[in-house]
């Protein structure tokens, strides 16, 4: 052999070592890449393959009222789930399944058509419905345990509470502004595919993430549903388009009640219109009307512009602005500012406006929280709007002394009356008292808070002393007079905007009363809101017995001692107590068994009146005002009552009346 053939065949042996040698490298290098470098993501995608996951909705903390009441909590539902690819005959088993669940077959023939290898059949079915499904025994066909939201009072609160959708995510109100907050860990349902996509195992759910929070809300179930029954009836009385009410401390800022109507249940909220969900203390603005002369009085009084007995001239009912004539509804001469605020005059409210200053008006505006967000924990609050001085007409500027050309909502309106209220401090309002772990620990509080001073105290009880005049006989209010009681307050009647021609509406009006009570030392602050309301249309007479029926009954409720004329002692060595049943909203109350009579009632008040002779309607109307319940029998005139009339309150929860046909 040459020594070429050697040198040539050696050079071949080379060549294809040095080509085994590298396809050898590239699968070392290979093999490294794949069971080195990319071992978990290659694992998760094999994983993917036969693996499946179905995330369930998590479970949500409970909403309690500030007594403890269960308002919102989650309950366990059985949910109808199919793997359409193990399911042979799935004509026959829609027919089966339509069948129990009163669906249409058609319907739940496409989802087994599906070519998913999961499927909702139908989510939180009746716990008899998911009985009847497992004893079909259909192969493919489940039922898995889900929880739901339920809302124990229906309409009671839903506008504040809100509520949460199919998957358990809130939607509206605290349910949606506090989400994060309420919603528990996360729940995955696992299962398990051959080669064929055929399921052959499951796995029971797999929680991840914190625990639910429960939250505890300032408003009392009591006086919030006695606030919607008294709303509800105005607003059905009045054939009015809605209605709202709120009920505030004003010494702490606490939302007591919030009612809308129209009202929904969050239940079965798909079956109610969006605006059946608006939260209007917050959502909606309007112009206050002559509620604004409350804060036009408490600015003339501060700046020391005016006193109570000043006089104006109210020029007979006709004043002459910039080509402009202002009317007032009588032809008043002479009136202090006591008697224009009473009489609610809009000339006089600009002659006291112009005394004291249009920009020093808006300044006093701004401080009291008029056309600014309150910053309560609810969605969807509006700001409000005031045209300041700069950029007022000589008649925008007349007009906003009487509560025309701004728009405000009536949680702004509230909290500024409570402003008086309390002796002139602006509070920040709030719903949510606190929010508790699942152990039942407090993790977080809310405390009162002072936004600003906004008037002195001393002013703040002559304003006080002014709006008592209101409900006097002579003002705009008598209607809201609750006996036993010292009530101060201010009337509004609004024309709205007619949104076609642009002006002032001769026929939509929004009636509205805010006052708080008792006036020397208030405990409650009430505002009513009615929306269009037919026929009569003044705040006094459409808003302020709203007021009444709310504020006597939660007084009753609260055990707030009514302030009397004179005092009857059934034993002068009584020891006060402080009642333990009920606690105080802003303070304890002290109550000391008193025979009272009312300045302004001949009944004895804290004690059961005598129903005899009273027809049924009249009987069932005192004993609501009282907080009891009533048990009435036969029909005609009452002729018998248990307990007897005289027992005292306190040891009273129920009454039983008899009537009989008149002789």
């Amino acid at each position: 052999m040459k020594f070429s053939d050697k040198k040539w065949i050696r050079f071949r042996v080379y060549l294809v070592s040095i080509f085994f040698l590298a396809g050898l490298a590239i699968i070392l290098t290979r093999a490294f890449q794949l069971q080195i470098l990319e071992t978990k993501r290659l694992y998760n995608r094999a994983r993917n393959d036969y693996v499946g996951t179905t995330k369930l909705p998590p479970k949500r903390g409970t909403i309690y009222d500030r007594e403890g009441h269960e308002l919102a909590l989650s309950v366990e539902v059985g949910s109808v789930y199919a793997h359409p690819k193990r399911i042979r005959e799935k004509a026959a088993a829609a027919k089966q399944l339509a069948g129990v669940l009163k669906e249409s077959r058609k319907e739940i023939l496409e989802r087994l058509n599906d070519e998913r290898s999961f499927v909702w059949v139908k989510r939180r079915v009746s716990a008899e419905q998911a009985g009847e499904i497992e004893s079909l025994d259909i192969e493919g066909v489940g039922i898995i345990t889900e929880t739901r939201r339920y809302y124990t009072g229906s309409e009671i609160a839903a506008h504040l509470i809100g509520f949460a959708g199919v998957d358990n995510q809130g939607l509206e109100g605290i349910e949606k502004r506090y989400d994060e907050v309420l919603t528990g860990p996360q729940y995955s349902l696992i299962h398990m595919r051959d080669a064929m996509g055929r399921l052959f195992s499951i796995s029971s759910p797999v929680p991840s993430g914190h625990g639910a929070r429960d939250i505890v809300l300032t408003i009392d179930k009591d006086i919030q549903y006695k606030a919607q029954q008294a709303l509800r009836s105005a607003v059905e009385k009045n054939r009015a388009a809605s209605g709202h009410c709120l009920v505030v401390d004003p010494a702490t800022g606490e939302i007591i009640a919030l009612a809308v109507v129209p009202e929904f249940n969050p239940n079965t909220f798909s079956k109610f219109m969006p605006y059946h969900w608006r939260n209007r203390t917050v959502t909606d603005v309007y112009e206050p009307g002559s509620t604004i002369k409350a804060f036009l009085l408490a600015a003339g009084l501060e700046k020391g512009t005016i006193t109570p007995d000043t006089v104006f001239d109210c020029e007979q009912g006709e004043y002459e602005i910039s080509g402009h004539i202002i009317h007032d509804t009588r032809k008043y001469g002479m009136l202090s500012v006591s008697d224009i605020i009473a009489y609610s005059s809009n000339i006089g409210a600009i002659k006291i406006g112009e005394r004291t200053g249009h920009s020093t008006f808006c300044d006093f505006l701004l401080k009291f929280g008029f056309s600014d967000k309150t910053g309560i924990e609810l969605p969807g609050e509006r700001d409000g709007f005031i045209r300041m001085t700069e950029v007022a007409k000589p008649i925008d500027q007349t007009t906003l002394f009487f509560g025309q050309g701004m728009l405000t909502t009536s949680l702004q309106m509230v909290m500024a009356m409570a402003a008086i209220a309390n002796g002139g401090n602006l509070m920040r309002p709030y719903v949510v008292k606190k929010i508790m772990d699942e152990s039942g620990q407090v993790i977080e509080e809310t405390c009162p808070r002072i936004i600003r001073r906004v008037i002195s105290s001393k002013t703040a009880k002559k304003v006080s002393d002014i709006l008592q005049g209101v409900i006097s006989g002579g003002g705009t209010a008598p209607q809201a007079a609750i006996p036993g009681f010292t009530v101060a307050g201010k009337t509004g009647t609004s024309q709205k905007v007619d949104p076609k021609t642009k002006r002032y509406s001769n026929r939509n009006y929004v009636s509205t009363f805010v006052g708080f009570v008792p006036a020397d030392n208030p405990r409650l602050v009430i505002l009513i809101v009615i929306d269009e309301p037919r026929d009569s249309y003044y705040g006094g007479a459409v808003a302020a017995p709203v007021f009444k029926e709310v504020g006597q009954w939660a007084l009753n409720y609260l055990r707030v001692n009514p302030q009397t004329s004179i005092v009857e002692l059934k034993n002068t060595h009584i020891p006060l107590k402080p009642d333990k049943k009920k606690p105080s909203l802003s303070g304890p109350v002290t109550e000391i068994a008193l025979n009272i009579r009312s300045e302004n009632d001949s009944e004895i008040i804290g004690h059961l009146p005598d129903l005899r002779g009273l027809g049924m309607r009249e009987v069932a109307k005192k004993i609501s005002s009282l907080g009891l319940k009533a048990h009435l029998e036969g029909t005609g005139l009452a002729v018998k009552q248990d307990p007897k009339p005289g027992s005292s309150l306190e040891t009273i929860r129920k009454v039983k009346v008899s009537f009989s046909p008149p002789s």
